[in-house]
């Protein structure tokens, strides 16, 4: 019900983030091109700075200006500044553009970079990042701020009735008076079944039932009615559904029919037919598919900065122990596709078939095998495990879509056999390089379904930033060979 305002409310926003974003840059431009008339003052007398005058008019800068309103409205969408508008709260305002502060600077650098923006100078780079910051935070601030307050005092409300007395209603009625920000006024509450004998409901009056639901509207003149019935008594409601229509007032009939504990429901349409769709994994299409650019580019710009290396490690492991560079296994990708995972092999050749005998050794107490020196291992293998350089030629892997940078890691194919249920459900993301269980100990968590809570704790709250906080904590555990055997 809320749908509609919502999308008005976010292209308006969007715009007038462009329009603050493209006000910056001006300031930013005239601040940069005054800075040398601050020497002046001479406020650092043994400091001796030197920043080159800026040269010709801000029309000029005319498509960085454009480049950088986009890149940050990309960024601010994609950090869900314009998902949920109504709830957010100034604290939570100002971490999401920080946080796309940061994006939005690596993205417009890379832009300078590659369109060779030269006459961008740092300077005038860092005051544009600076400013715009703060203004969207100040904007956002106070618009916000208006908007509740508004809400708040009575204006500019949604009235609607609600058809239904059941537990849903009720929870229902107590979200909006929590939510008086929403703009959501409850006319009164219409009986479906005409056997609610009470006269009011949470202290919203019933006003009549079912049968009498086109008087209802035009003596409250409703411009909405919520049809909050169970699954039930869903055929009932279509007459009143009908004299919606024909009265030209909105229906929303709400489909919260399942007690869901993890999916996430979303309304879809396949050629004008309907659809529920009920899904746990995440499914915002834009992070997603900036997901796939970042492992694209990185993956690709690891393959060929990394191949001399590469190269190097494939002949040390052929010269120091029998059997080939690579070690190849099936592994299970994105809900249970089958692909080849590459690895340099870090056991001698018969490792596979000596496994069976090291069976009561094994650490972990669930279907994968992990044991402390593992003596199929080789000498060079326990260095290349210890620093993950064993898995650096699954960036090819990445590359090629078979998996991420970051995400539960692939599960072998027997392994998955013997998964529990909920278990399986780690398998609706694509597999990755690194994750949480990665960052979080590796080895030193011997506890299986402690491994896939943090799996299932990744698709839960996935989000680029997430991402981005795991590969940066990557970095040590590599670097200090953390939790590796």
């Amino acid at each position: 019900m809320l749908k509609e305002r919502e999308k008005f409310l976010r292209e308006a926003t969007i715009i007038l983030d462009a329009i603050v974003v493209i006000i910056a840059f001006g300031i930013s431009f005239f601040f940069r091109k005054s800075f040398h008339y601050f020497y002046k003052f001479d406020l650092l007398p043994s400091v001796e700075v030197v920043a080159k005058k800026v040269t010709g008019s801000l029309s000029e800068y005319t498509l960085v200006i454009l480049t950088g309103a986009l890149v940050w409205c990309i960024m601010l969408y994609l950090s869900g500044m314009y998902k949920s508008m109504r709830t957010k709260s100034v604290l939570e305002i100002t971490s999401i553009v920080i946080r796309s502060a940061f994006f939005a600077a690596v993205a417009f650098s890379a832009v300078v970079f590659f369109m060779k923006f030269k006459f961008v100078s740092r300077f005038l780079f860092v005051f544009f990042m600076l400013i715009s910051s703060a203004l969207l935070i100040l904007e956002k601030t106070i618009l916000y701020s208006i908007i509740h307050h508004l809400r708040k005092k009575g204006y500019n409300y949604r009235r609607f009735l609600i058809v239904g007395t059941g537990r849903r209603t009720i929870k229902f009625i107590r979200r909006i008076k929590a939510h008086k920000e929403w703009g959501l006024y409850i006319l009164g509450i219409v009986d479906d079944a005409g056997s609610y004998t009470k006269k009011e409901l949470e202290g919203i009056e019933v006003v009549g039932n079912l049968g009498e639901i086109a008087n209802i509207i035009g003596r409250l003149s409703a411009d909405e009615v919520v049809f909050m019935v169970p699954r039930s008594r869903l055929n009932y409601i279509e007459k009143a559904v009908y004299e919606c229509e024909t009265l030209g007032v909105k229906a929303t009939v709400a489909l919260d029919l399942f007690d869901l504990k993890i999916a996430r429901a979303r309304q879809t349409e396949l050629d004008n037919i309907p659809f529920i769709t009920f899904e746990t994994a995440p499914s915002h299409q834009w992070q997603l598919f900036m997901k796939r650019l970042i492992d694209l580019f990185i993956s690709g710009l690891g393959i060929i900065l990394l191949s001399i290396p590469l190269l190097a490690v494939a002949l040390l492991i052929r010269l120091t122990s029998k059997g080939p560079a690579l070690f190849l296994q099936k592994r299970i990708g994105l809900n249970g596709r089958k692909f080849v995972l590459f690895k340099f092999r870090t056991m001698q050749a018969d490792a596979q078939r000596r496994r069976a005998k090291l069976e009561s050794l094994n650490m972990m107490n669930g279907p994968v095998f992990k044991m402390k020196d593992d003596p199929r291992i080789t000498g060079l293998g326990k260095f290349l495990r210890k620093f993950s350089i064993d898995e650096l030629p699954q960036l090819l892997n990445v590359f090629r879509g078979e998996m991420s940078l970051v995400g539960p890691r692939p599960a072998v194919y027997k392994e998955v056999l013997q998964y529990e249920h909920w278990q399986r459900r780690r398998l609706s993301m694509r597999p990755g390089i690194t994750c949480l269980w990665q960052v979080s100990g590796r080895n030193k968590i011997a506890d299986f379904s402690e491994w896939m809570k943090l799996d299932l704790q990744y698709v839960d709250s996935w989000s680029l930033w997430l991402d981005f906080k795991i590969l940066m904590q990557t970095i040590p555990v590599v670097i200090f060979g953390i939790g590796a055997h």
